[in-house]
């Protein structure tokens, strides 16, 4: 068994929200500075920038991990992630089926900016990403399953947009193996309060929207596994899977 360190919850520019320095290189290049092993990229309603983000990690000896912070309808924060960047993009072109185009303001919100493996600019996203899709939080486990993928809400201990602060409990359905908390001092205090969280799976991760958020050493998994990525990226999902 090898403790592997963690950031599962990072946004790159392509999020309006995420600064224009987090492009896929200069995130990469901050996991190798926090000391990671596996980062996630996870940009609102998208994973246009996954392919990129692959390339600049797997470059910099992190094992990438491709995902999402999706939207519901009920405006809560699911992330959703997957062993196969093939399987990513096709839930991306999934949920852009299901998203509400509303013009972004970029002097508002910021850009939504498309990169390649160089941080070059090869595209944007002309419509709100952060915006409620039309998919109810009940929906969401099964339509990632059919793209092979697992999904948990995001900072479930956050005010906004965190599914206990709009439900006012943690479902019991749709069953979630997993829960993810920005802060772990209220791990405790949460397991106290909602019967049903004991038994989950808890993930930390720093949410990060600018390159000093990202995590360093300080949350791990361990798994038994060979040390390649793909390898690292199977384990972790059998273990996000309760397996």
């Amino acid at each position: 068994m090898k403790k592997y360190y963690y950031d599962m919850h990072i946004h790159s520019c392509l999020s309006p929200c995420g600064d224009n320095d987090m492009t896929p290189n200069n995130i990469a290049g901050m996991g190798v500075v926090a000391k990671l092993d596996i980062m996630a990229l996870t940009d609102h309603n998208s994973c246009r920038n996954c392919p990129a983000f692959f390339k600049a990690a797997e470059q910099n000896g992190i094992v990438p991990v491709a995902g999402m912070e999706l939207t519901t309808a009920e405006d809560i924060h699911i992330i959703c992630l997957f062993e196969q960047l093939e399987d990513a993009l096709a839930f991306s072109d999934f949920v852009d089926s299901k998203r509400i185009p509303i013009r972004n303001r970029v002097d508002i919100f910021g850009e939504q900016l498309i990169m390649d493996e160089n941080d070059e600019i090869i595209g944007n996203d002309e419509n709100l990403l952060p915006n409620a899709t039309v998919l109810a939080v009940d929906e969401v486990p099964d339509a990632v399953r059919k793209y092979n993928g697992i999904c948990y809400p995001a900072h479930i201990d956050r005010e906004a947009n965190g599914i206990i602060a709009t439900l006012g409990v943690f479902p019991e359905f749709p069953k979630f193996i997993c829960a993810e908390f920005h802060d772990p001092e209220k791990i405790e205090e949460y397991k106290s309060s909602y019967g049903n969280l004991p038994d989950k799976i808890f993930v930390t991760s720093s949410d990060a929207h600018y390159l000093w958020d990202i995590n360093g050493r300080l949350y791990s998994f361990e798994l038994e596994c060979e040390e390649d990525a793909v390898s690292v990226r199977k384990a972790l999902f059998e273990r996000l899977k309760g397996l």
